[in-house]
């Protein structure tokens, strides 16, 4: 499980006259449980990312607490790291190796041995349907490809959480439909807790078990997709979304820039 209690962040941006302070976070809070997919839905500048590598301990927060599966990430980013599958949207790969290489050279950093990284790379490959990729060089592969190469290397040492930062950014259809599929199979035969982030309406009403809406640094709602409708009074889980994240003025700008 993944806890968020009152997340906040600053950045500056700009040098000199021109800098100004962003607040990137404000107060952000939400749980993702075991078993379960958690999709942080909202638009781009939200602080869905910054959400993400702040949990990664990628950022260190202005203020506010994480924990996952009960230890502080603050206090023991190795210890929470250790549970942590982290892929993030730079899916560097060493071009140079292998996929089976590069998942087993990141099993080893993660503390397996040979023969438990080289089994648990086998096995990954079967669940991620990727198996003829394992001997090709990464140099070369497609992005549904690397993905999968990415998320591998992500879930090598078996954590129980996983975190996807826009994972299906530049993949077709047939790449994003086996992203979802592993996705289901990771929650579902193994209880991970998944929690990812995407701007993509039609992710998350597929994948989503629990949607927070984030929106200037806060969550303004957290809900499986029916019931965030029924709160906005839409149907469409678009326009639900749209009443949700947006402000009236901010409504009437988009609008009107549809309208253009």
């Amino acid at each position: 499980m993944i806890r968020v209690q009152d997340l906040s962040k600053r950045f500056v941006q700009g040098r000199g006259p021109r800098a100004r302070r962003v607040q990137a976070l404000d107060g952000l809070a939400f749980e993702a449980a075991d078993g379960r997919i958690t999709a942080l839905l909202g638009p781009n500048g939200a602080g869905k990312t910054t959400a993400l590598r702040a949990i990664a301990a990628l950022v260190a927060p202005d203020a506010g607490r994480i924990e996952v599966d009960g230890i502080d990430v603050a206090q023991q980013p190795r210890a929470a790291l250790a549970r942590m599958g982290v892929l993030s949207d730079a899916r560097g790969l060493y071009p140079r190796l292998t996929a089976r290489e590069n998942i087993v050279y990141y099993g080893r950093l993660q503390g397996l041995t040979a023969a438990a990284a080289a089994a648990r790379t086998q096995a990954l490959a079967g669940l991620l349907e990727m198996r003829p990729l394992l001997d090709r060089r990464t140099e070369g592969f497609s992005q549904g490809e690397r993905m999968k190469t990415a998320l591998a290397r992500a879930l090598v040492h078996d954590p129980p959480n996983i975190i996807l930062d826009e994972p299906t950014n530049g993949l077709d259809v047939l790449a994003t439909r086996a992203l979802r599929a592993a996705l289901r199979r990771l929650r579902d035969d193994e209880g991970k807790c998944i929690l990812l982030s995407t701007h993509i309406m039609q992710e998350v009403e597929r994948l989503g078990d629990q949607v927070v809406v984030v929106a200037h640094g806060r969550a303004v709602a957290a809900d499986p997709v029916p019931a965030l409708c029924e709160r906005a009074g839409c149907r469409d889980f678009e326009e639900a979304f749209v009443q949700l994240a947006f402000s009236t003025q901010e409504r009437a700008d988009a609008a009107r820039g549809r309208a253009g």
